[in-house]
């Protein structure tokens, strides 16, 4: 048995970046390993301004499998539904760890 911390991937929408500030520092001083967003806090037209749709598309598709992979490294998801928004990646995203036996946290 390991004593390591619980590992938890931080799952929602970008467009609630300081919700995912928030979970992760409050589950980091909960003693946790938080796996998040690789972002800024900008928006998709911000980061990707003057890229070729093509580029836009590939990178936005790597990513969306980097957070797999994430998902795949954690224990448990905490899902970020401010509100009750649940959108279609997010989704996605709880089906994949609910499959892989994935824990899945809400927020709300």
């Amino acid at each position: 048995m390991s004593n390591r911390p619980t590992i938890v991937c931080l799952c929602g929408s970008t467009r609630f970046f300081r919700a995912f500030e928030d979970a992760n520092l409050r589950e980091t001083l909960e003693g946790k390993i938080v796996l998040s967003l690789g972002s800024t806090g900008q928006s998709d037209a911000e980061i990707f301004a003057g890229w070729p749709e093509e580029r836009v598309l590939e990178t936005l598709q790597k990513l969306a499998e980097l957070h797999f992979e994430k998902i795949r490294l954690a224990d448990e998801i905490l899902v970020l539904n401010v509100g009750g928004y649940v959108g279609q990646s997010t989704r996605a995203e709880i089906k994949f760890a609910q499959g892989l036996g994935k824990k899945v946290r809400w927020l709300e």
